[in-house]
This record gives C-alpha cells, structure tokens and sequence, in this order.
C-alpha cells in the first residue's frame, strides 16, 4: 500500500436553498475545474431521481457538460442505477462520452433504483426481478462495450469497441461479492452506509477474481468532506449536511439546506445520534485535522482511493475545501 493514495471528488451536483438548477449545474462545473486544476484523479456524478437538492438525475447530459469543462480529470457515474435502464441506453451513452473524451470516462454502476418507489415506476423499467437481473444487465453492459466479432445481434453505437472502464458501487455486501466475482473495482459509499465498510472490503479482497479489466482489486471509498481554516468554520459548513439528512430521516423533499449557527434548534439530540453515526467516517476540521482523520482512515482501510464528496452550501467554500484537501499530504498528485 503506498504512503499516500489518489483523491477523487463524488459531485450530486447540490441544489441548494435559495439556488436554481442552473445554478447548480455551473457549480457543479466550477467544482471539476477546480478537481482537475488541483490533481484530483476523477470526479464522478450520482443519479438521483425526485430529489430536490440533486440536479444530476440525467447523469450522463451533466458529464458531457464537465467533460467540455475539463481536460485532464476523469469523468464518470457514481453511479448509474442500471435498474432503472436498458443496458443498451447507457452503453450508447457512455459510449458517446468516451468518444467525446477519450480515456477519461468511467461508469460506476448500482442496483438500488436511487430514488422512491412511485418515482422508479415513472422510469418505466419493469420492477420485478431487479436483484437477480442486475448481474446479468452488468453482462450485457460490458458486451456492448467490447470489440466487435461480427457475432453480436445488438450492437451499440456509439459504445461498441470503447471498452468503457466498468466499477461496481454498493453499501452492503452484495455488490463487494459481484464486484470479486467479475474481477471489477468497487466502491463502498461509506459516507452515507459506514456500517459494513471493513466487512465489505474484506469480502471483495478475499474472493477477487482477475479479468480482462482488472488483476488486482482496486477499491475506493466514500467520505465526507468539510474542510476550512478553522474548526469552527468546518463544522459550521458542514450542518448543511446534518440538516440534510435530518430531511432524509423525516421523509422531507427540500433543496440542500444553508448553514446554521444552532443546528440544536432544528434537529434533536435523537436524530443528531444517529446522523452522527451515519457521518462517522466524515472528514470535518482545519487541514491538520482533516489530515490526521485522513491518515487514520486510509490506514484503518488500506484502500486503493478515496473518493470525497463536499456537501458545502456557499460555492466559494466548497471550492477552498476541494482545494485545502489537495494540499493533504496523503493525496498523490497526478499527471
């Protein structure tokens, strides 16, 4: 394991209280420029649906957007929630951004529907049966993607040939055990699902099997980021994310909330219990802080990348925050 590894960013291109959608989006763009300037390794979009804080529900339209924005940087999903779509609709997708930016494109893939069930059901993809055809939809996904050996019926193109890097995401060990099973990077979303993150990786790491992509496992995990030049200002920022999942926890539907100076006077010591929990592996304090959370982290772990995401509500410090971790000492800077 090396003394330091990369850093990604996951974006869910916020849409913040007192923001438009086109605001969100510019954010979004500022967020990779800002990634691609300071060394990070990718940055990946998230497919929600119905949510009104989240403004990357048509994920690979944003990613064709950031790509235009960036030059070096990776771009991809984090992820496609392959249920809620023909594998052929995102292998022409994703075959279209890898041709528009080539060697650059990843497409993380998960199996929950992203969204509620009323809202998966508008998607128009038959419901029944979603956990015994994920693997075979993943199958059919790395097909269209593969060289043409003039014995397919179905053929994507744009997608054929671009053998578009495929990584599996999960929160449990359903997707660890896939992801060993088909020899593919994987990457636990431990910045919301902290619980089974060791069981998970051990889980991967003991049954990996090598394939054409991959011969070693690779994995990543999430963490929240929230990082100033104080303490006082970190944890201030970050009551945003607190709050917002306060609003997931009550069933709510609001844009991603500001900051509060007195987050006691909106959620209880219950509710703040349990957001604590589910934040644990959350990245909060001045840059020594962070750095030392960080070493402790990736050494707990022993992961192969981290992928940060930063729910800051003010642009401008969601910038410095992206721009403080570069600084970290555990992040390796790329060419």
């Amino acid at each position: 394991m090396p003394s330091s590894v990369p850093f990604s960013i996951l974006d869910l291109a916020p849409v913040g209280e007192g923001q438009s959608v086109m605001q969100a989006i510019e954010n979004s763009k500022a967020v990779a420029q800002c990634a691609d300037n300071n060394g990070f390794q990718r940055i990946w979009l998230a497919e929600h649906h119905g949510t009104r804080g989240v403004a990357s529900s048509a994920t690979a339209v944003m990613l064709a957007a950031i790509g235009a924005a960036t030059k070096r940087i990776r771009i991809g999903a984090g992820g496609i929630m392959l249920p809620n779509h023909a594998p052929l609709t995102i292998a022409e997708q994703f075959g279209t951004l890898a041709a528009m930016f080539p060697d650059r494109v990843d497409l993380g893939l998960g199996r929950a529907p992203g969204t509620d069930m009323m809202t998966a059901r508008a998607l128009r993809r038959n419901l029944s049966g979603d956990v015994d055809q994920y693997p075979n939809d993943v199958e059919e996904l790395q097909r269209y993607f593969q060289d043409d050996h003039q014995t397919k019926q179905v053929i994507a193109i744009p997608g054929e040939g671009s053998h578009v890097p495929l990584w599996l995401l999960g929160s449990s060990l359903y997707s660890a055990q896939l992801a060993a099973y088909m020899g593919l990077p994987f990457s636990f979303a431990s910045h919301f699902a902290p619980d089974m993150l060791l069981e998970a990786i051990n889980v991967y790491r003991t049954n990996f099997r090598p394939s054409k992509q991959l011969d070693k496992p690779f994995i990543s995990a999430g963490v929240m980021s929230s990082v100033a030049d104080t303490q006082a200002e970190a944890e201030f920022l970050f009551t945003s994310a607190q709050l917002k999942f306060a609003h997931l926890h009550r069933g709510t539907n609001f844009p991603f909330p500001k900051p509060v100076a007195d987050l006691s006077a909106t959620v209880s010591s219950s509710e703040l219990s349990m957001i604590n929990h589910t934040l644990k592996y959350a990245m909060v304090g001045d840059p020594e802080t962070v750095n030392e959370k960080m070493q402790q982290f990736i050494e707990l772990t022993q992961v192969n990348e981290v992928i940060l995401s930063f729910p800051i509500h003010n642009i401008e410090a969601r910038l410095k925050a992206i721009e403080l971790t570069s600084k970290l000492t555990h992040m390796r800077r790329v060419s």
